[in-house]
């Protein structure tokens, strides 16, 4: 990975359909990267969907974004999030 200590940022990312004390602090570059680190080590539940809506709010700034992640390739999928 070519990312300096430097060039990582702290977001607290959880997902959309659970409680706000089951995130959890990542450092990544960007909201998407932090977004897919989450997904990718998180354990799905049985009735998960083909994507999954994560919230990644960063920590320094307090910005927010949502995004789907679809679970087979942990990419994003287009269009936004649902609300919640």
């Amino acid at each position: 990975m070519s990312d300096t200590a430097s060039d990582l940022r702290r977001f607290r990312v959880r997902a959309l359909h659970d409680d706000i004390h089951h995130g959890r602090v990542v450092s990544e570059p960007s909201f998407e990267a932090a977004a897919i680190a989450f997904v990718e080590h998180m354990p799905m539940p049985a009735d998960a969907g083909p994507a999954i809506s994560v919230v990644v709010h960063d920590i320094h700034t307090g910005h927010e974004h949502r995004f789907r992640i679809d679970i087979g390739t942990g990419e994003p999928v287009s269009g936004p999030a649902p609300n919640k």
